[in-house]
């Protein structure tokens, strides 16, 4: 099957659609991909790399193009909004010259904010260059509202509208929450709307030794969060958490990643004199498993908002694949997953309290307790979200989309949540 993936954000950008990407090639797909030049989360255009001028690239045996965008700079609302629509516009206008004369059994747009990366996949489908399944990781225009990037009630409604029109060009849809059916459904043809989860990383298909972690670890309770340090991960939440024990000495939180709330929240430990707090600093997902292997226990945080509640984090998939215990300050689907699989304590997002105590009730925990977890976890992480199987199922969902069909019974069912994937 030849399929053309389209995304703003792509290697060397740590995002899962990099994974994504080699397992569609792994399970016998022939793959483009079409990006932007990588920036994120810097806010700079990366080494090697420049804003202006199409790049054509091989990675893992993938061609991969990129055309000029604006980079999202200090991630500011114009700075944000250019680099949105940069890639939109310069995708739209260039792809179908830079792949004149090629047709895709599909067009697979991965649909994380921003919404509009999937602008240039419906402007191939225009020229009949093949059909349209875009993923939708995030829910527009509620992201937009939850993280405060919009505010305004009539450009909210405005975006709605335009989420409408692109839902409406796409021939599947594909969600990532079983949460997010019914608000993609109530914007577009519920017969087109899919579910299908993100995969765990490829690095953690094996528990085998990992390695040593890229930095030291006090000899303590480790609570390791691992990822963007933003606002929707409610970080101030981890910071009061941390200020409640300060009292527990053989307990540290250990926040390894970068983001907007990086600063502020250097700034805090400094403040506040969090001696229980390490912030070690970004590494490549490739060291990752290490750190997860080396974690007592690992934390996923998301803010109260009506639209995280129905979103599960993508470090959830990591974290139930490296066999530890979570503790999960979250809501909605991202949380009835952990407590599903039983790999963990979950309490309500943006508590400090329960927080700390539920970080307390696993330091406190017997060993057999914690690798229960970690065993639980695993086994349902492989029923769930392994990423060969979950490749393979991709490809059979777009078979139907690229003979025109739309979804297949089989799809349907799976809204439904009657498959095996969805039970």
């Amino acid at each position: 099957m030849r399929v053309l993936v389209v995304s703003q954000y792509f290697w060397p950008e740590t995002f899962r659609i990099n994974e994504v990407v080699l397992s569609l090639r792994d399970a016998g797909a022939q793959v483009t991909v079409l990006t932007g030049k990588p920036n994120y989360p810097e806010g700079r255009v990366f080494d090697g790399w420049r804003a202006g001028g199409v790049v054509r690239e091989r990675w893992e045996g993938v061609d991969v193009l990129r055309v000029p965008m604006l980079p999202r700079g200090r991630a500011n609302a114009v700075g944000l909004a250019l680099n949105y629509l940069t890639f939109a516009a310069s995708g739209a206008l260039l792809a179908p010259w830079l792949l004149r004369g090629r047709r895709f059994d599909v067009i697979f747009a991965y649909g994380n904010s921003p919404l509009t990366q999937v602008v240039p996949a419906l402007a191939l489908k225009a020229l009949r260059r093949g059909p349209v399944a875009l993923w939708v990781q995030d829910l527009w225009p509620q992201s937009l509202q939850a993280t405060g990037f919009v505010r305004s009630r009539a450009l909210l409604k405005a975006v709605e509208r335009m989420v409408r029109l692109l839902y409406r060009g796409c021939d599947l849809l594909l969600v990532q929450s079983r949460a997010f059916v019914d608000e993609v459904a109530r914007l577009a043809d519920p017969r087109k709307v899919v579910y299908h989860p993100n995969p765990g990383e490829l690095a953690l298909r094996s528990q085998e030794a990992p390695g040593a972690p890229p930095f030291v670890f006090a000899d303590a309770f480790n609570v390791v969060f691992a990822g963007n340090l933003g606002t929707a991960q409610a970080i101030p939440t981890i910071v009061e958490a941390a200020e409640r024990l300060r009292a527990r000495t053989d307990v540290r939180l250990v926040l390894v990643g970068a983001g907007s709330l990086g600063g502020w929240l250097r700034d805090q430990v400094a403040q506040r004199g969090l001696v229980n707090v390490d912030l070690p600093g970004r590494f490549g997902p490739e060291t990752m498993p290490a750190v997860y292997a080396r974690a007592s226990a690992l934390l996923v945080t998301l803010a109260a908002e009506d639209a995280f509640r129905m979103t599960v984090p993508s470090k959830v998939q990591a974290y139930l694949a490296a066999g530890r215990p979570l503790v999960a300050a979250l809501d909605g689907e991202g949380a009835r997953v952990v407590e599903e699989a039983g790999a963990g304590l979950c309490v309500p997002a943006q508590d400090a309290a329960a927080l700390a105590s539920a970080i307390e009730r696993l330091a406190d925990a017997p060993a057999p307790v914690l690798d229960a977890m970690g065993r639980r976890g695993r086994a349902y992480y492989l029923e769930h979200f392994e990423p060969e199987r979950l490749a393979r199922r991709l490809l059979e969902l777009f078979a139907p989309a690229a003979g025109g069909r739309g979804p297949t019974r089989d799809a349907a069912a799976a809204v439904r949540g009657d498959t095996p994937e969805a039970r």
